[in-house]
């Protein structure tokens, strides 16, 4: 009985707190602040889930590591011997070539 001996007035205290409209209370719906912080918000927006989004494509190819691609500095280091016996294990030129092009940049 006391609880609500406690809460009744309460409860009849605070009612015209929230009778009162957004009119009486200007400075509660933030006006004259414009656009700009609606603006600045979606930016924001953008910029933390692109943020994300590369973090997570970064950390993909970081933890790929090396998928079999041949880089530029890697096809620089191969010298033409090496090309022409990758060439010859592809089938790309037969055994006859394989032997005249050797002989060739052998000399």
């Amino acid at each position: 009985m006391t609880n609500l001996a406690l809460a009744l007035p309460t409860a009849v205290v605070s009612m015209p707190a929230l009778a009162q409209t957004s009119a009486d209370r200007s400075d509660y719906w933030h006006y004259g602040w414009g656009w700009g912080h609606m603006i600045f918000g979606s930016v924001m927006m953008i910029v933390f889930w692109g943020g994300i989004i590369l973090a997570i494509v970064l950390a993909v190819r970081w933890l790929g590591g090396d998928s079999g691609r041949v880089t530029r500095s890697q096809s620089r280091t191969n010298g033409p011997l090496d090309i022409l016996h990758e060439r010859f294990a592809r089938g790309e030129i037969d055994k006859e070539e394989f032997e005249e092009r050797k002989r060739l940049l052998s000399d």
